[in-house]
């Protein structure tokens, strides 16, 4: 990796050292009182300038997480008292993992516009227990044994078939690895693609669970603008002509937050550059289906012909969530490396899940269901419109996917917005969390599909009324 110098893009790098820093001290590999690599050590292995290393180290002095001693070099403070670390427990203290999305997810609320799932009054549950029934007859020694770790060859049989016909995706079941979700594949990639200080293009704004993915590991994120053109390529390839990043995590299709899909025209130019500058794409694609006109372009994978494109084809959100089925197309020998990672990590996908998923997927009443799902969600996009509609904010109209990605105006503090809306039992995603410079504070991701109709209308109504009377 060449030497770096300080960033234009993203975060400085010394910033950028300075989380890398944080992190491993966070997890514990320096407790308090060890002492840091020398600043000539620590540049040789993250190949930058030495300047950058002490400035990033200064950063850490100046608040307290670390020390320095004359002519001895840079120690962890001590923090909190050692009693007090002892008796989280040593596995607990030992690690500090952060996931901003799940954390607001989790709040009780009674409007729920922070989750970009699918109301489940939507989904044909009745019909989906119906195939639970089925599977039991057609394999009824399911619950004895364990799916392959790749996933059943059945479903990867079914799937390439069904990308093929549907994506034009020229691909083997060899090429499909099965995971339990598409955030599950996503940390599995960050797993083995990416090193300490690796750079990643990342969308401004993007999926917020990959931006903590990525920073857990080390990683530099350095921002490409999103917009409702797509990409500026000339802007691309300078990123990866400077930065030579491992890999390019993007959601080009009714993309999240944003609803942006990239025109077919950028697809085939972007997979030209990726391999060009060795840069793998990684192509998240869970609301393919979910669109209001015309179907979207086919994905970038169905460019590829050199194996710089992984996709990720995740059913969770409009299929059947509690399964969680994500089907993960890459080449050889990179296939090989995911399945590796998988057994690591779990050792295969429920079968079970699996087989409910093939048999009620691919059946006609499904496929008849999905015109009718997004008939529903067009209309749920429309009635979040309406509400918003003449409050002096803004957005792009999506041309399919779950959300709406809103300014508000200068005057309305949207953490303040936020704090305000929870008191009224109310959540969505503040715009910063979804940005890898973490300055997007006057945006908004509202979720228009997990709530019913009417439960939406009003919780909209109220969320703009709160924000009027600030």
């Amino acid at each position: 990796m060449a030497r770096m110098a300080e960033a234009e893009h993203g975060h400085p790098l010394f910033r950028q050292v300075h989380d890398y820093l944080m992190n491993r001290i966070e997890r514990g590999e320096w407790r308090p009182h060890d002492k840091l690599p020398s600043i000539r050590l620590l540049a040789e292995e993250l190949q930058v300038h030495r300047l950058t290393v002490f400035k990033a180290y200064r950063t850490l002095v100046d608040c307290g997480k670390v020390y320095v001693k004359d002519k001895s070099g840079y120690y962890v403070s001590p923090g909190r008292g050692d009693a007090e670390v002892a008796d989280e427990g040593a596995a607990v203290a030992t690690y500090s993992l952060t996931n901003a999305l799940s954390d607001i997810q989790r709040l009780p609320v009674n409007y729920q516009f922070s989750q970009a799932l699918i109301d489940p009054g939507l989904l044909p549950n009745l019909f989906l227990s119906d195939y639970v029934k089925k599977v039991f007859d057609l394999y009824p020694k399911v619950l004895g044994t364990y799916s392959s770790v790749q996933g059943d060859v059945e479903l990867r049989e079914t799937l390439s078939r069904h990308f093929r016909r549907q994506h034009r995706l020229q691909l083997t079941p060899e090429e499909l690895v099965i995971t339990s979700g598409a955030q599950q594949a996503i940390n599995l990639i960050a797993d083995i693609v990416l090193g300490p200080m690796d750079a990643v293009l990342v969308e401004r704004p993007t999926y917020s669970v990959a931006l903590d993915i990525f920073r857990r590991a080390g990683a530099r994120l350095v921002p490409v603008n999103i917009t409702p053109e797509g990409y500026d390529l000339e802007e691309v390839e300078a990123l990866m002509r400077r930065y030579r990043p491992r890999m390019f995590y993007m959601n080009p299709t009714h993309h999240n937050p944003t609803g942006v899909t990239v025109p077919a025209a950028q697809r085939k130019q972007m997979v030209e550059l990726a391999e060009r500058y060795r840069c793998l794409l990684v192509e998240d694609d869970p609301f393919r289906d979910m669109y209001f006109g015309a179907a979207p372009p086919p994905p970038f994978f169905a460019y590829d012909t050199e194996g710089w494109v992984v996709y990720i084809s995740s059913f969770s959100k409009y299929v059947a969530p509690g399964l969680r089925i994500c089907a993960v197309a890459c080449r050889h020998p990179f296939a090989e490396r995911l399945i590796t990672a998988k057994s690591l990590a779990d050792n295969g996908t429920p079968l079970l899940n699996q087989k409910i998923f093939l048999h009620y997927y691919t059946s006609p009443r499904l496929q008849q269901h999905l015109e009718k799902l997004r008939i529903a969600l067009q209309v749920h996009k429309e009635i979040a419109e309406e509400e918003l509609a003449g409050r002096g904010w803004e957005w792009t109209a999506p041309q399919g996917g779950l959300n709406l990605w809103v300014k508000l105006p200068e005057t309305v503090s949207v953490d303040r917005l936020f704090a305000r809306c929870l008191e009224e039992s109310i959540a969505f995603v503040p715009g910063a969390i979804c940005d890898p410079l973490g300055e997007m504070t006057s945006w908004m991701r509202l979720s228009y599909s997990f709530a019913s109709e009417q439960v939406l209308r009003a919780g909209i109504r109220r969320l703009t009324e709160l924000a009027r009377e600030m």
